[in-house]
């Protein structure tokens, strides 16, 4: 089963990009994550920075990439059903051996109680390093 966990760029280049995922009730795996409390769960917040990296170095015409490493991950606030996840990850190096390293950071943007244009409230949900590495075939 694959998800797909950005459901749009807000910007994308050859060193950043900034993604959102909208979260909704007709997600299936809210059902049990947690029944009565339904949030995102914490790996598919990571995935949907992966996918975000993986853009950018797709940008950069490097070749298919799976996340190898996660460092100095936080976790803050939980994202529900209404909400929205806000993606942010910056290129910071491609080693020698063809791993690329980002900052990655997710907020989630809850709308404010009386919202007027363009105000929302955003809290830090993950944050972290990734490591992406290039995909292990065998021959």
């Amino acid at each position: 089963m694959k998800f797909v966990l950005v459901d749009r760029f807000l910007s994308l280049d050859e060193n950043a990009a900034v993604a959102v995922k909208n979260v909704t009730a007709a997600e299936e795996y809210l059902a049990d994550h947690f029944p009565g409390f339904p949030v995102l769960p914490g790996v598919f917040m990571i995935e949907a920075l992966t996918q975000a990296a993986r853009a950018v170095l797709e940008k950069r015409g490097l070749p298919r990439m799976v996340l190898g490493e996660v460092k100095a991950l936080r976790s803050g606030s939980f994202v529900r059903p209404g909400e929205t996840l806000r993606v942010e990850v910056t290129l910071e190096k491609v080693g020698d051996d063809g791993r690329a390293t980002f900052k990655a950071l997710g907020t989630v943007i809850r709308l404010a109680e009386e919202p007027k244009e363009g105000d929302s409230k955003s809290e830090t949900a993950v944050s972290g390093r990734l490591i992406l590495r290039p995909l292990q075939t065998s021959e």
